[in-house]
């Protein structure tokens, strides 16, 4: 439904300049410009849908994709590439992004609450465990297969 959506939104600006060359105002300087916006406009939707088509086109990559554990926990594997903490304003769990390598181009950003920098560490293969609770991921277990 959404790319339906974007295919509309990046055919709408090209009729704006149909309509414009249509009617004869492209040699004016406002004809001019509101073309190039239009196409600026149509351009950034499309590489959107490029991307998206993209994405569904490759699907999941063997073991970068997360799988559910039988606890309702998922699991991810890979290698640590990076582990960043930052530290959250008063009242608001601190968090650390994870990003994880399957040994390929792709890699994967988790995002855990709390301090990782100890719990994975950069350069190491993991089999992470972790949940979703409130809207934060936490970690459950960690392997070092």
């Amino acid at each position: 439904m959404m790319l339906v959506i974007s295919v509309l939104l990046a055919l709408v600006p090209l009729l704006g300049i149909a309509w414009i060359v249509l009617y004869g105002s492209i040699t004016t300087v406002d004809g001019l410009f509101m073309s190039l916006i239009l196409a600026a406009m149509s351009g950034i939707v499309g590489l959107n849908i490029l991307i998206e088509l993209r994405k569904k086109g490759s699907g999941t990559q063997g073991s970068s994709a997360a799988t559910s554990t039988a606890s309702g926990g998922l699991r991810q594997r890979g290698k640590v590439e990076s582990v960043q903490f930052y530290e959250s304003g008063v009242g608001q769990p601190n968090k650390s992004v994870v990003t994880l390598s399957d040994g390929g181009n792709t890699s994967n950003l988790l995002v855990f609450e709390g301090d990782m920098r100890n719990a994975l560490p950069v350069g190491q293969k993991v089999l992470v465990t972790f949940r979703k609770e409130s809207g934060h991921n936490v970690l459950v277990d960690v392997d070092y297969p």
